[in-house]
């Protein structure tokens, strides 16, 4: 298994160049225009012609991709990362929303777990590691270097991710960028040309907030019954009355970027369901979120009709992620046993990975986003996250919260203490699979990090193990990915939404395409991913990026006329059986060297992972 992941690493770089080439002469020589529409946390099988049909008709008419696939662990700022970039997290270094720099950050709070969903974070982290925490080129970058017109407009963090390279007073002179932050004294900031065009369609300067979609609610109180309307307009009128008049008018290609925060955000603060598993994340809040980001979609496909654009214009449709419904309960977690003021009797508390692994381990547990304060009694850490060991400013041990999974990073290598941690996870009934770095070496019932592609060039620190918690499907009545629930390290609140998890569930993104250089009433049944989708967009501008790792994605050559239609390919994965009889699954397809991930756990405990896999193959034989 060592040797063929070397393989597989060295091999990617070639099969993509060597598809790159091959499909050159197919394409237009001067690039033309392509919209990247990223509708956040939204499910494959919600799209239909009733619930969305500006999606419904560019999946239909266009290119249906029936096999989509978000990178685990399954978070936005991950996988923005691969659609900007066409490398997987390993070599992107974005592990999750939220990781361990190992250095203070003072815009994120003073803490060494940022929470990275902003720019003014992303731009420190950028100078921390040499100007580019990435470490890989983004398509907007080659793209505006090349000569494009550039843009990025949406949800704060993912959106600047796509340009992240200059600071962001100074951003605004190369990529437009709209966000969150646009007018702020935290926003990319806006050139003169964007700001007159701004005044000349009556749009404001400033981005307007969430209003009540940004409400969460609490254990007592209903979050948002809303969806993100006001802001996304904005966005939506300054993406057709401003960017795409102004590209028009410089007469040359552009590439624009859309990410619309939802579904995802009303589907995380969902008020329809709390503390309820049902109607979960499947009632009328999110299917208003839905049907919000399908307007801006429809907004932008008129403005192309309108202004001539459209028969020049590819649109590639890739949601980040799938979602699922929280659950907060647990047999096994000491954590659970608490009483906690803001977490019902019974119900997992925020944090309770740390604080189920400081008793396990007999380690004082601190807050890093509470000034390294001692976490003892019922109180839990403020964000969930921790830092364990005598010295909270040299830890032994420090977990990264996420959601749907966990990082948990060993700052020391102590490979003892791996093993210790990793025999406390799988005494939980929460966790369902474990990825563990390849450098500590092997345990039974872990998969090594290089299995899914998340060993590989990063800036950042590599986490040690990686959690995925369990999932199930509840009996909602539609898809079980639909259905999907799982265990959620958050603040959320069981019955609102999450996603982070290896569920299929939380796999199965929507994608589709249409567009001169797409077929037109085509479906595909081949595995794809949002790593491909940054290769393939690299492939239809003309792009050519320097790169420093060899995790990339392919170009999608089965969807584009006359490209190479490859076959694809089952297996399953497992790793050697713990002590308790507990082993890591990874459900695997394969399209050539490029290997795309359904699902993993333990079985029984992993939405789209059979309890009893049939043939499979060891790791380490």
């Amino acid at each position: 298994m060592r040797r063929s992941l070397v393989l597989l690493s060295a091999g990617l770089t070639v099969l993509s160049t060597g598809l790159c080439a091959g499909l050159a002469s197919a394409q237009n020589n001067t690039p033309r225009n392509l919209i990247l529409f990223i509708p956040d946390g939204l499910r494959a099988l919600k799209v239909t012609p009733e619930t969305a049909p500006a999606m419904a008709e560019v999946r239909d008419k266009g290119v249906n991709f029936k096999n989509p696939h978000s990178l685990f662990p399954t978070f936005t700022m991950a996988n923005g990362s691969a659609m900007s970039t066409g490398h997987y997290l390993g070599d992107t270094g974005v592990f999750s929303n939220t990781i361990w720099t190992n250095y203070t950050s003072a815009p994120a709070g003073d803490t060494v777990v940022p929470f990275i969903e902003n720019d003014v974070v992303l731009g420190d982290i950028d100078e921390h590691f040499k100007g580019d925490y990435l470490n890989e080129e983004t398509i907007l970058k080659m793209a505006r270097d090349k000569g494009l017109s550039t843009a990025a407009i949406g949800k704060v963090g993912p959106t600047y991710q796509f340009d992240h390279k200059d600071k962001p007073e100074q951003a605004g002179l190369h990529s437009v960028v709209f966000d969150d932050s646009t007018g702020g004294k935290n926003g990319v900031a806006l050139s003169d040309e964007v700001k007159a065009a701004l005044a000349k369609a009556g749009l404001p300067l400033a981005s307007p907030p969430r209003g009540d979609n940004s409400k969460a609610g609490d254990a007592k109180t209903p979050g948002t019954t809303v969806a993100n309307i006001a802001q996304q307009a904005y966005f939506a009128d300054v993406a057709t009355k401003v960017v795409l008049p102004m590209f028009k008018a410089r007469n040359k290609p552009f590439v624009l970027v859309f990410w619309s925060r939802d579904p995802d955000g009303t589907q995380h603060n969902q008020g329809d369901s709390l503390n309820q598993i049902k109607p979960g994340i499947n009632g009328p809040s999110t299917m208003a979120s839905i049907k919000n980001a399908d307007d801006n979609l429809a907004q932008l496909r008129k403005a192309l009709d309108e202004l001539g654009l459209a028969a020049s214009t590819n649109i590639m449709i890739q949601a980040d992620h799938g979602f699922s419904t929280i659950s907060k309960e647990s047999k096994t977690s000491p954590s659970a046993k608490v009483s906690y003021d803001d977490t019902p009797n019974d119900f997992l508390p925020m944090g309770f990975l740390a604080l189920d692994l400081a008793k396990a381990l007999d380690l004082p547990l601190f807050d890093p986003n509470d000034k390294n304060a001692k976490i003892e009694g019922n109180r839990h850490p403020k964000a969930g996250n921790g830092v364990l060991g005598k010295d909270p400013t040299k830890p032994d041990l420090v977990i990264a919260t996420n959601g749907g999974s966990d990082l948990i990073y060993l700052p020391n290598k102590d490979k003892k203490l791996a093993a210790r941690t990793i025999k406390a996870l799988l005494e939980q009934d929460y966790v369902s699979g474990l990825f563990v770095d390849d450098q500590l070496g092997r345990f039974p019932g872990t998969l090594p990090l290089s299995s899914i592609n998340l060993r590989g060039k990063a800036a950042t620190p590599t986490p040690a193990i990686v959690v995925n918690f369990r999932s199930y499907a509840s009996d909602c009545g539609e898809a079980p990915t639909n259905c999907s629930v799982q265990v959620a390290d958050t603040v959320l609140r069981q019955g609102q939404g999450m996603h982070g998890s290896f569920s299929r569930g939380d796999t199965m993104n929507f994608m589709a395409a249409i567009g001169p250089d797409f077929k037109a009433g085509f479906v595909s049944e081949l595995p794809v991913s949002n790593a491909d989708v940054g290769m393939t967009a690299a492939q239809l501008l003309g792009l050519r990026g320097a790169q420093n790792g060899g995790l990339v994605g392919r170009v999608m050559s089965e969807a584009l006329p006359n490209g190479v239609v490859p076959k694809a390919y089952k297996a399953v994965e497992k790793s050697k059986m713990s002590e308790s009889g507990l082993q890591t699954v990874l459900n695997v397809q394969r399209v050539g060297s490029q290997r795309y991930f359904d699902a993993a756990g333990f079985p029984g405990r992993t939405l789209g992972l059979e309890p009893n896999p049939g043939k499979q193959k060891t790791a380490g034989k």
